[in-house]
């Protein structure tokens, strides 16, 4: 008996751990101005203006058409959908080399610093192929703040 209660208990909590997990997620801004509120509505002020597409956010919680969203630096808030997209960038957050190719044995492009933000093209293994500002090339993804999916 107490082992058939012990198994509901373990399948509850990995049924709950599913759900919350659910809800977290990598999504980029799809703007280059995206009003970010105190709550989920247009009734709420707007707590933070941020200025630059494709900078990645984490999903943190959604109700209805509103997104719950936090920002590397820890500010969070509410954006409306139709200003998020599908993630496609992350931020280093340390110092990186841009290679030529996916191999660091490649000519290195450029130093990244920290903070910068990269445009994911596409992905092998560890290392994605991104753009920042005049710079194409592959950087190795461990370090960053965003998601490759």
């Amino acid at each position: 008996m107490t082992k058939k209660i012990t198994m509901w208990f373990l399948c509850l909590f990995l049924l709950g751990v599913n759900l919350l997990s659910a809800e977290e997620k990598f999504l980029s801004l799809k703007k280059n101005k995206t009003n970010v509120r105190y709550g989920p509505g247009l009734d709420y002020p707007i707590k933070y203006i941020y200025r630059k597409i494709n900078l990645p956010v984490k999903q943190i919680d959604k109700k209805e058409n509103w997104r719950r969203v936090l920002f590397l630096d820890n500010n969070s808030g509410w954006i409306h959908w139709s200003q998020l997209k599908q993630s496609n960038s992350v931020i280093t957050i340390e110092r990186k080399l841009l290679f030529k190719k996916p191999s660091k044995f490649s000519e290195p492009l450029a130093k990244l610093e920290k903070g910068r933000l990269l445009v994911i093209k596409k992905c092998e293994e560890q290392w994605c192929s991104v753009t920042t500002d005049k710079y194409t090339g592959w950087v190795k993804i461990r370090n960053t703040w965003g998601s490759t999916k």
